[in-house]
């Protein structure tokens, strides 16, 4: 199976490398708690049109390795481009969700200047979920500690309990099968209680807002107007305010498990997004 060591620390992390090895690339990096499989409903189709499509486990999730330290932005972005580094892509485009968003934007700012050509922020969390005095409109802080309590209390009945507002269930065309949230959940519970934990005090922490700004390249930020995890106003059209050259797409009805509600408008983004950098024209529908 694939694995790199991290640049950081040597942990050993586990990647997903679909598709033609000559085609156009794209780089997946999932939200909290799981895997590359989250974004099965975009990499799939996409390698099978030709597109190569790379994916990273976060420490502590999915296959890779499990560390004690290292969920500091820094290093989980380092940790990332230790991936672009060791599978030597240039002219990548960077896709995120949720906390991969921040990740991306780490990235970008610490390292990857050559290596990315353009990036997608999908119901991300940058440029921070907390409020705070740069962000007035964030969640209030007391909420965000009640919640890591309920997480902390029992990981199993958060995820179950959570999925209805994950997925935006309750609203219409946003139908996931009982047997999809089970299997979700199934892959959240691999990530180590100490990822978990560990992940959500760096989600607290987040300020992202000077590097997005300082980010000199084109930027796709997808992001629903039900998102329960990561406010539109405060995260997405935030981010998209702050980039010199963002486009925001904003999907109706839908929540942040919109890689899987919104399964196909979302593909069809991300390849016209690729597609654009690389001067492809794309045929009317």
């Amino acid at each position: 199976m694939p694995y790199y060591e991290s640049p950081a620390d040597g942990t050993r992390l586990y990647y997903a490398d679909h598709g033609p090895a000559t085609g156009p690339v794209a780089v997946f990096t999932a939200s909290a708690y799981v895997g590359h499989e989250m974004w099965e409903y975009q990499m799939l189709p996409l390698a099978e049109a030709g597109y190569r499509c790379v994916a990273l486990d976060r420490r502590g999730h999915g296959r890779s390795e499990e560390s004690w330290d290292g969920y500091d932005l820094d290093t989980l972005a380092d940790d990332l481009y230790g991936l672009l580094d060791h599978l030597d892509l240039r002219g990548t485009a960077l896709i995120g969700h949720s906390v991969g968003t921040a990740e991306v934007v780490r990235c970008l700012t610490r390292h990857c200047h050559g290596r990315v050509a353009r990036a997608a922020l999908v119901a991300g969390v940058a440029p921070g979920v907390v409020r705070s005095a740069a962000n007035p409109d964030g969640v209030d802080p007391a909420v965000v500690q009640a919640d890591n309590e309920l997480y902390r209390r029992d990981r199993a009945a958060y995820y179950t309990a959570f999925a209805d507002d994950f997925f935006a269930l309750h609203l219409p065309g946003n139908e996931v099968s009982a047997e999809y949230v089970r299997y979700l959940v199934d892959r959240c519970l691999v990530s180590t209680p100490r990822a978990g934990t560990a992940v959500r005090d760096t989600v607290a922490a987040l300020e992202l807002a000077p590097e997005l700004a300082a980010l000199h390249l084109p930027l796709l930020v997808v992001h629903g107007t039900h998102d329960a995890s990561a406010p539109l106003e405060s995260c997405g059209a935030r981010a998209a305010r702050l980039a010199p050259d963002a486009t925001l797409r904003v999907y109706e009805n839908a929540g942040h498990g919109l890689f899987r509600t919104h399964a196909g408008q979302l593909t069809e983004d991300l390849r016209e997004f690729i597609d654009a950098g690389r001067g492809v024209r794309r045929a009317a529908a």
